[in-house]
């Protein structure tokens, strides 16, 4: 679970103080499970809101539609194929708005509807916020010289 809190925060100690306090939640509420669902999924949902409220209590999360400006450093790491670190670099880069709707839609498989209600925005802002954040990480992807198309030709 600290893998779910983690791709929501960047700090990783931060990152466990809130899955920590998810499984205070999760021992609190264990009578209100109601057996549907897998016990892991139930149990990942309250992680995912956990760090969605640490988020939204501490204002990192920004919804506006102002252009951001993508940090165009030249990345220290190796040519190689992508690996799990620099995907969550790669995220840990996006603003936290961009990041949570993304995280929640591609990550989690939450609909626009859900998200909007989750995050207390309107679905057009959802589905403005997924549409940047992908713009981005493609964007950052070319400027390491790996689009998705060529990552995959690289994999065969």
């Amino acid at each position: 679970m600290l893998g779910v809190c983690r791709q929501y925060i960047k700090d990783l100690h931060f990152a466990e103080d809130v899955m920590i306090n998810g499984f205070v939640k999760v021992f609190n509420y264990l009578g209100s499970y109601k057996h549907k669902g897998s016990f892991e999924g139930w149990i990942r949902t309250i992680m995912v809101r956990e760090s969605i409220s640490y988020l939204r209590k501490r204002q990192f999360v920004v919804y506006d539609d102002e252009a951001m400006e993508v940090n165009r450093e030249v990345s220290t790491f190796d040519d190689g194929l992508l690996d799990v670190e620099y995907v969550q670099h790669l995220i840990d880069e996006l603003p936290e708005g961009y990041k949570a709707v993304f995280l929640l839609y591609a990550i989690e498989g939450y609909g626009h509807k859900e998200i909007a209600e989750l995050l207390e925005i309107s679905e057009g802002t959802s589905k403005s916020q997924l549409f940047k954040a992908r713009k981005m990480l493609q964007e950052n992807l070319s400027l390491k010289g790996m689009s998705p198309k060529s990552q995959s030709a690289s994999k065969k």
